[in-house]
């Protein structure tokens, strides 16, 4: 399933910060990220829940938000872009 990833982490304190840098490193184990505060992942249901867990025990539930996008499997459909392509395809065989 592909899933945006979207979060508004409050960086008014020292561990705010840091939990934005904790937020941002979980998300780049699931996905690219395609705007500063934005990831796509194509994920299984495990994954999807192992990363609403982990992402849920680091953010402050009173000062910081994460909002999940589920466009499911037939995503391409749904999924438009103008400008720019900032990096490369999700679905694509990665070389490393």
């Amino acid at each position: 399933m592909f899933v945006l990833v979207t979060y508004d982490v409050n960086i008014s304190s020292p561990q705010g910060q840091k939990r934005l840098r904790q937020v941002a490193k979980v998300c780049l184990n699931y996905g690219r990220r395609v705007q500063n505060s934005v990831f796509e992942c194509v994920l299984t249901e495990a994954q999807f829940v192992l990363l609403k867990s982990s992402l849920g025990k680091i953010i402050s539930a009173t000062d910081d938000s994460i909002i999940f996008y589920n466009l499911g499997n037939n995503w391409k459909r749904r999924v438009e872009r103008i400008g720019k392509e900032t990096a490369v395809d999700v679905t694509d065989t990665l070389i490393l």
